[in-house]
C-alpha cells in the first residue's frame, strides 16, 4: 500500500468490460485505445499493460515522451503519435519505431531523412482536416500530400485519418457531413500500402457507425465515462467507471457555531459542527473551485466540503454522521460507498467543465493502485 492516504484505485475488470463493449460495437474493425495524458489520469503503464494483455496491439499517445515511458516499462505495442510536431525529435520517432501523425511536409521529410540514415522505415499516418480546424491537410490537397509522402524513402503511409469536433452532440448532422467528406477524400487516394483509414472517437463509436472504417480510437469511453450526456445510443449506459478516488480522515474536531474555517474563513459554521480534515487539496488535483462546492461520501452519506480547498488539505462537515465516524475512515471523492455514488460527471458539472478534465488533472503525486479481487488495492510493479 501507498504511504499517501489519498489514492486512485484502478479497476481493470471494468476496463476489460468497457473494451469488450467497444469491440462489440465496432465488429471486425481494429480498436486503438487512446492512452495519452497518463491514460486520462488512470496511469498509462497500468492501463497499457492490461490492454496489451487483452490483445490490443496499437495504442495512441500524444507525445513521443509518453511512448518512451511505456516502451521502457516493457509495453510491447505499436504507438500512434497523435500530436507529432517539431517538439517530437525525429531521431526518437525512428529509434522507437513510433508511428507519427503527419500533416506537414517538413516534418515528413525530416523523419524520412533520419530513417534513411539509420536504415529504418517509419510508418506514418496522414491527417486530413475535415472540420476539426486544428491541424491537418485540406481535403483538396490530401491526395497529392499522400503521394508525396509515399515517394519519400524511409517512409510508409500506413494510415489516413481525421477527427471529429462535434460527434458528442445530440445533433449528428455536421458529423455525418464530415464523415462523408472524409469518405470522398479516401476514395480519391492511392490506397497502395495504406492499411488503415480511421476517424471515430468514443462518441462516434456509439453514434456514428458509418465512421468506423478500418480502426477506431476510443478515449474517454474506454475508462467508463460518457463522452457527453447527450449520447443517443443506450449502450453507453453499460460503461463502467474504471477509476475511484478516495482518501481518509486525518483529523476530527468539534467546533462551536460561528467558527471560521480554512483560509479567509470562507465558511463560518452555523451550528456546533463535527469537522474532518482530509489530506487532499489542489496539489492532488482537487480543484480550489470545489471550495464550499462539493459533496463527498463518508459512512455512505453525502457530506459537504466546507471552507477553501488548500494545497494539501481540505475540510468536510460530518455533523450529520456524528457518532458514526472516526479517525482514518474512508472518504470517497469519486466512486461508490454504500448506496451512494459521486461521479466524475458530477464533479465536472460543479466546475462547469467536462469529465475528461476532472480525471486527467488528478495529480501525479496521488498513487494509482490496482483493485484486487478481494476489494483491496495494490501497487503496480514498474
Amino acid at each position: 500500500m501507498s504511504s499517501h492516504p489519498t489514492i486512485v484505485t484502478i479497476h481493470l475488470d471494468r476496463l476489460s468490460r468497457n473494451l469488450r463493449l467497444l469491440q462489440s460495437l465496432v465488429g471486425k474493425g481494429a480498436v486503438w485505445p487512446a492512452i495519452k495524458a497518463n491514460a486520462y489520469g488512470h496511469d498509462a503503464v497500468i492501463v497499457a499493460r492490461h490492454l496489451v494483455d487483452l490483445g490490443c496491439g496499437t495504442l495512441c499517445v500524444a507525445h513521443a515522451s509518453e511512448a518512451e515511458v511505456l516502451i521502457r516499462s516493457g509495453v510491447a505495442a505499436r504507438f500512434v503519435l497523435l500530436s507529432a510536431g517539431l517538439s517530437d525529435p525525429a531521431d526518437m520517432i525512428v529509434e522507437y519505431g513510433l508511428e507519427p501523425v503527419v500533416s506537414e511536409l517538413a516534418i515528413a521529410r525530416e523523419i524520412a531523412r533520419v530513417a534513411v540514415a539509420r536504415s529504418r522505415q517509419v510508418s506514418i499516418h496522414v491527417k486530413v482536416d475535415t472540420g476539426m480546424g486544428r491541424v491537418g491537410i485540406h481535403p483538396d490537397a490530401a491526395a497529392s500530400f499522400v503521394e508525396t509522402c509515399q515517394a519519400l524513402p524511409g517512409l510508409r503511409v500506413r494510415g489516413v485519418m481525421s477527427h471529429f469536433p462535434r460527434a458528442d452532440e445530440a445533433d449528428k448532422g455536421y458529423s455525418k457531413e464530415q464523415t462523408e467528406r472524409f469518405r470522398r477524400v479516401v476514395a480519391g487516394l492511392n490506397r497502395q500500402a495504406i492499411d488503415y483509414v480511421h476517424m471515430a472517437n468514443s462518441a462516434a463509436i456509439f453514434d456514428l457507425p458509418e465512421s468506423h472504417f478500418d480502426a477506431v480510437r476510443p478515449g474517454i469511453a474506454l475508462y467508463g465515462l460518457k463522452p457527453s450526456l447527450t449520447m443517443s445510443n443506450p449502450r453507453v449506459e453499460a460503461l463502467q467507471p474504471v477509476l475511484e478516488w478516495k482518501t481518509r480522515i486525518s483529523f476530527l474536531k468539534t467546533v462551536p457555531a460561528g467558527t471560521g474555517l480554512s483560509y479567509g474563513h470562507a465558511f463560518p459554521t452555523a451550528r456546533e459542527s463535527l469537522i474532518a480534515t482530509i489530506p487532499c487539496g489542489y496539489g492532488d488535483g482537487l480543484s480550489r473551485a470545489f471550495s464550499n462546492n462539493l459533496e463527498v461520501l463518508v459512512a455512505g452519506v453525502r457530506c459537504p466540503l466546507v471552507g477553501r480547498v488548500t494545497m494539501d488539505q481540505s475540510l468536510i462537515d460530518l455533523t450529520d454522521v456524528k457518532g458514526r465516524v472516526e479517525l482514518g475512515d474512508e472518504v470517497v471523492i469519486i466512486g461508490r460507498q454504500g448506496d451512494e455514488e459521486v461521479t466524475a460527471d458530477e464533479l465536472a458539472a460543479r466546475l462547469g467543465t467536462i469529465n475528461y478534465e476532472v480525471v486527467t488533472t488528478i495529480s501525479a503525486r496521488v498513487p494509482r493502485l490496482v483493485a484486487a479481487s478481494d476489494g483491496s488495492a495494490q501497487a503496480i510493479r514498474r
